[in-house]
């Protein structure tokens, strides 16, 4: 995931939290009567709210399940919107089993020569995948990475995320610019600290401020949502076709996506390809 150095992006929104509305009046045991339309120059009508908006989930990263006749083709970049109405490029994540033959490499799709380190691949047929080992190094990462994190925020308060600030800037654009809003998320010490960190360091050391809830939510969530990831990326396309995906950027639905993308997953057979596309937005 990208990191937010500088002004924030609505893909690096985790959960919003929509702000309060007005409470609603006491029930009565006659029903409400609706609110009137707004008309002109009617002091007494009553305008309806505008509904809130909401950060879409921004996908990057996309695993396709393919079948045997699409498999040769994917492996060619142009091929990718004519089959799948997609554009983007195979994106080499997988790692290949250690055990694979050489007669075996013909069946993977983009693998990479390497000379340490597992093969890499943009994708295969998952009994040639090391699933397991990249959940396995995913989790060791993102626990020494929020190691990482502790110390660097060591005595600062819980920060609000930054979707939060992205909810009340879409929900009213002119009341409260994007330029306030980054101001305000910036302004937290917590935030300020991973953002020194970021600017005295270079490389993958840097801490995403995008992964901010994820960080507060503990090491054990912090690690488990990055393995998930590591295999289920931003979306997923079915072998039936059907998209799954984030139903919106905040950090609860990323959850729910990732629960029901990891169940298909497992539901898997050996055979079954897939393929990891990193998709190119206008």
């Amino acid at each position: 995931m990208s990191t937010l150095n500088g002004t924030p992006l609505t893909r690096h929104g985790n959960r919003v939290l929509i702000p309060s509305a007005k409470p609603a009046p006491a029930q009565t045991t006659a029903a409400a009567a609706p609110p009137k339309s707004a008309a002109v120059g009617d002091p007494t009508a009553t305008v309806a709210p505008a509904p809130a908006a909401i950060p879409e989930a921004v996908v990057r990263t996309m695993i396709v399940c393919v079948t045997d006749e699409l498999a040769t083709v994917l492996d060619s970049t142009r091929n990718l919107e004519r089959h799948l109405g997609v554009t983007g490029t195979s994106c080499p994540r997988y790692w290949a089993i250690p055990a694979l033959r050489l007669w075996q490499r013909g069946q993977l799709i983009d693998l990479r020569p390497t000379k340490t380190g597992p093969r890499q691949c943009a994708g295969g047929p998952i009994r040639l995948l090391d699933l397991a080992g990249m959940r396995h190094g995913a989790y060791v990462g993102a626990s020494v990475r929020h190691q990482h994190w502790t110390h660097v925020v060591a005595g600062t308060r819980p920060a609000t995320p930054w979707p939060t600030f992205l909810q009340r800037h879409l929900s009213d654009p002119s009341g409260y610019p994007m330029a306030t809003a980054t101001a305000e998320f910036h302004r937290q010490p917590r935030v300020q600290a991973m953002r020194m960190h970021n600017a005295a360091t270079h490389g993958p050391g840097q801490l995403d401020l995008g992964d901010l809830e994820i960080f507060q939510a503990g090491a054990a969530a912090y690690a488990n949502y990055h393995a998930l990831w590591a295999l289920c990326t931003d979306a997923f396309l079915t072998e039936t076709g059907d998209r799954t995906q984030p139903a919106s950027a905040f950090f609860a639905d990323r959850i729910t996506y990732l629960e029901k993308a990891a169940r298909h997953l497992d539901s898997l057979d050996e055979n079954q390809r897939l393929f990891a596309i990193d998709l190119h937005h206008p």
